[in-house]
């Protein structure tokens, strides 16, 4: 019989050997765009259950399943990682009572774990971590009923039947199938059950010095679709900087070199002087990385977390008491600066790579000075998160489903002090649906979406952050196809929201030609967010 010190080695087994696969999970995304952060957010979500099960000294199984369970919500982020987090409460509600676990115990508990993961959302969809899921208990249930069903034997079997489930996800998605890609949730989910099984065999050095080899599709890939590993973005972490010195310094290989090492690079400077910005877990290795080309001066590492607190206590002590709040999700100086002067109550640093937690969304909620609150979540990504908000918290918190930064300015411009709740929350949404939003960026990876065949490189243009409508070599050229495509000759107004790597002249030029072409308002706005040159409004 296996206890809770056995639950515990299992999972933290399978978060290591996860983590070893999150670049590649990351990868593993339908649309070429720098937001593939499934594998980020399984990681720090069972970071979060972990470091809650190390303040549990009790060995039975039924506490630490409830303390994974409790860690694993308050730190899941974006959808893979409410999931995961659902998971989770399902598993301590199989184990609930038990100081230890057999075999067919713990497939007592799986079977409880998709069923919650799968009741956490209104409209589950099957090729997803979901069916992965369900597919690994089922397995490890009809073999629990044997006399061979030990832990090992159900372990063993759940996860061969997962690694054979991610395998036929694009049978049941097809926009998995045209991608040529596996679903990454599913995909994280086998590598962490996975990663237990080692510890449950005994075979845990095994994976000191081995990766975790990901499922390829029942498939042929699409031609040059192969599955790329991108670098680990950071939603969090510490913030490091420091300035690097030597008789002659390249700036672009520092900044190359950097880049595949944290999120939010910045590097400037000559040939013997070189300031460097970067957000990253592990200061360490970047100041060891640097000594090797320079010597350093400056060093200064700060804790995001803390930053974070910091900033949010700065804006709640700014706010007088209100009788309702909004609390936005956002990225990018100017896009920060429009939300503030709508009269958004508190802003969370958060959007494409940077899923907020449902912890610091409830510390926002908390934070901010009335009883009443509506999360405007500006991203599909961070809506799961924030609904899980109003099961951990006693103020009334409503979600306005915004998927992105122009439908929730438009949503805050219909908010009313004078409204309840319920009824800002309907003209909120009903807002929400009188904007158009084109998102323009780079392609990361090569892929063939809804039949366009796109480049790594291009630029590729993002209708209502659902489908994409035009991709060329030429940012003007995806831009104006994108504009006809999402008919703007109907709109009344556009607004154009440039990036934090956009001249602004180049965008002045943009809203010029719209202009001269279609005899539109246009306004012209830096919105200094990271990744995406333009965020386009169609009024």
């Amino acid at each position: 019989m296996a206890d809770g010190r056995t639950l515990k080695k299992m999972f933290s087994l399978g978060t290591a050997w996860l983590e070893k696969a999150v670049p590649d999970i990351n990868a593993i995304n339908v649309f070429p765009v720098p937001d593939g952060d499934t594998g980020i957010n399984m990681l720090l979500t069972m970071r979060s259950a972990l470091e809650e099960v190390k303040q549990n000294p009790d060995s039975s199984a039924s506490l630490v399943a409830k303390s994974m369970a409790s860690g694993a919500l308050m730190g899941a982020r974006g959808n893979s990682g409410v999931i995961l987090s659902q998971f989770c409460h399902g598993l301590a509600k199989g184990l609930e009572g038990k100081s230890s676990f057999d075999g067919r115990a713990f497939a007592d508990a799986l079977l409880e774990g998709s069923q919650a993961a799968y009741e956490s959302l209104v409209n589950p969809v099957e090729g997803t971590i979901l069916t992965v899921l369900r597919d690994a208990a089922k397995a490890a249930d009809e073999h629990a009923r044997t006399d061979s069903g030990t832990l090992l034997s159900v372990m063993e079997v759940a996860t061969q039947a997962a690694k054979d489930s991610v395998a036929r996800t694009p049978d049941l998605l097809p926009v998995l199938r045209e991608a040529g890609v596996v679903d990454a949730g599913g995909q994280g989910l086998y590598v962490l059950l996975e990663g237990a099984l080692y510890y449950v065999s005994g075979k845990s050095k095994e994976t000191r010095y081995r990766k975790p080899e990901l499922v390829a599709a029942d498939m042929p890939l699409a031609p040059n679709l192969t599955q790329i590993a991108t670098e680990v973005e950071v939603p969090y972490g510490y913030c490091t900087n420091f300035v690097l010195s030597a008789a002659k310094l390249d700036v672009a290989k520092i900044r190359n070199k950097f880049k595949r090492k944290g999120q939010s690079v910045i590097v400037t400077g000559n040939g013997s002087l070189v300031r460097v910005h970067i957000h990253t877990f592990k200061p360490g290795e970047i100041l060891d990385d640097a000594t090797h080309l320079g010597t350093l001066h400056h060093i200064e590492i700060k804790n995001m977390d803390d930053q974070y607190e910091e900033f949010i206590r700065l804006q709640r002590e700014k706010m007088p008491k209100v009788d309702m709040a909004v609390v936005t999700v956002a990225s990018g100086e100017g896009i920060f600066k429009v939300f503030s002067s709508l009269g958004s109550t508190i802003i969370v640093p958060g959007g494409q790579t940077m899923n907020p937690s449902v912890r610091q969304l409830l510390h926002a909620v908390e934070s901010a000075p009335a009883d009443e609150v509506i999360v405007l979540p500006n991203n599909k990504n961070i809506i799961a998160t924030a609904h899980q908000v109003q099961s951990v918290t006693s103020k009334k918190v409503g979600v306005v489903p915004s998927r992105t930064i122009p439908q929730g300015i438009a949503a805050l411009l219909a908010f009313n002090y004078d409204l309840t709740m319920e009824d800002n929350a309907q003209s909120m949404e009903e807002a929400i649906g009188t904007v158009r939003t084109v998102e323009v960026t780079r392609a990361v990876r090569g892929s063939q979406v809804n039949g366009l065949r796109i480049r790594r490189g291009q630029y590729i243009a993002i209708l209502n952050d659902e489908d994409i409508i035009a991709t060329d070599n030429d940012i003007l050229v995806a831009v104006f196809e994108a504009l006809i495509k999402a008919d703007v000759a109907k709109a009344e107004m556009v607004t154009i929201y440039y990036g934090s790597e956009t001249r602004a002249t180049e965008a002045e030029g943009v809203g010029r030609e719209i202009r001269t072409k279609y005899g539109l308002e246009v306004e012209v706005v830096f919105g200094g967010q990271a990744h995406y040159d333009y965020i386009i409004s169609l009024e």
